[in-house]
């Protein structure tokens, strides 16, 4: 049986990581231009297909039979092959029932915004009213829109059912949560980054809120039904999400100049297999000069933009092992860059075991004084602290087991 992924711009899909642990079938990526989207669909080499951006509305027409979620949504998200006719179902539907209902929360007559007028946008709607929900959608044009919020601050959910903020465009949100009071709960169908800007913000003002993981694994074990015909326990989401978010996730180690952060980093490395880079080899890359003659010649300041600029690109990735510089935590946007997609680790050593040799901060001032000014940014940047007063073996055994 060969199914796939259908879409535009298909490089950064886990689909195909998600359907090898659903069905004993082939998995691949079809990126399609427009032009070539009816001749595949028609005569092209799949049995069943997920369909994502721009194609989910474009999809429909081709359809000899829908499921209700595709009639009802006026959109498709999985198709498959029975007997010469295309069959097509909106998966989409229950993997976001499946995200609001593993939040815990209660849903029945509450008002809930939806962001965004597409496809995604329908599928959640639906899923709403199925739990009780009140949903109202928030469009760039029409009568409820961006320019008229204010009718709707008595909102107390939040959905973001747009790209914005979606891997690359990291950074980006459709709104400002701090305007609605009532808001109980705010979730993002966008699961890379794990944490969009919409989900930083929330967190910030202490507002529950729930990426679009859930939603992705839940639609696709709906869909691998679709293909096979065979039913799949719910037991299987959350193993499957759990493989996937350390598989995504990030490993950023951050402390003092000398602390021991690259030798860790490059030792995990080994250990996990995943690709290390460091904050301070990308600024020299990027600028093709030394961060001594950096700090020397241009001072500090012109330095830390240089690094934030490092990290807002480190920052997107997936699946990372990253060290930065001692002094990343002195500018706090460099947090939500960090925090985005990844779990921050404080690699603590004693001050009189940091070497000063080659470092100009450190040998222009006092350690002490430094570390003084730091230790609560260190703490609030960190999801957990390792120490590394021993040998690196000790601590890589201290990494591996907070990463598990």
């Amino acid at each position: 049986m060969k199914c796939g992924l259908l879409g535009k711009t298909l490089r950064h899909s886990y689909s195909p990581a998600i359907h090898a642990q659903l069905g004993d079938y082939d998995y691949d990526l079809f990126e399609k231009k427009e032009s070539e989207l009816a001749s595949f669909l028609e005569s092209g080499d799949w049995d069943g297909l997920n369909v994502t951006i721009p194609y989910k509305k474009a999809a429909l027409p081709f359809c000899d039979t829908l499921s209700g979620d595709a009639r009802r949504t006026g959109s498709v998200n999985t198709l498959v092959r029975r007997g010469g006719n295309i069959f097509g179902d909106n998966t989409d539907v229950a993997g976001f029932r499946a995200l609001a209902e593993s939040s815990g929360l209660s849903f029945g007559g509450k008002k809930a915004l939806v962001l965004g007028s597409g496809g995604a946008s329908a599928a959640v709607c639906a899923a709403l009213e199925d739990l009780g929900a009140k949903p109202t959608v928030i469009s760039r044009k029409g009568e409820d829109n961006y320019g008229n919020l204010e009718r709707h601050l008595d909102a107390r959910l939040i959905v973001n059912a747009t790209p914005l903020g979606m891997f690359p465009g990291n950074g980006t949100s459709p709104l400002d949560p701090e305007r609605f009071e009532a808001c109980e709960a705010i979730f993002d169908v966008v699961y890379n980054p794990a944490r969009t800007a919409l989900m930083l913000r929330a967190e910030e003002l202490g507002i529950p809120c729930f990426g679009g993981l859930r939603m992705l694994v839940a639609q696709a074990r709906r869909s691998s039904e679709d293909f096979t015909g065979e039913t799949i326990p719910e037991t299987v989401l959350d193993p499957i999400q759990r493989s996937l978010e350390k598989e995504m996730r990030n490993i950023i180690l951050i402390g003092m100049p000398g602390c021991g952060k690259s030798t860790l980093a490059s030792m995990l490395s080994a250990v996990t297999g995943r690709p290390f880079r460091d904050s301070d080899s990308l600024v020299e890359e990027r600028t093709g000069r030394r961060i001594r003659d950096i700090l020397m010649q241009d001072g500090e300041d012109s330095f830390r933009m240089l690094e934030t600029a490092a990290l807002r690109e480190l920052g997107k990735l997936s699946g990372r092992i990253i060290a930065t510089g001692g002094g990343c935590i002195t500018r706090t946007e460099n947090y939500p860059l960090l925090h985005q997609n990844g779990i921050i680790l404080w690699i603590r050593r004693d001050l009189r075991h940091l070497p000063k040799n080659g470092r100009p901060l450190s040998q222009s001032g006092d350690l002490a004084d430094m570390y003084r000014h730091r230790e609560p940014l260190y703490r609030f940047f960190s999801d957990g602290e390792i120490d590394n007063n021993g040998t690196p073996e000790e601590s890589l055994r201290q990494i591996l087991e907070v990463i598990g």
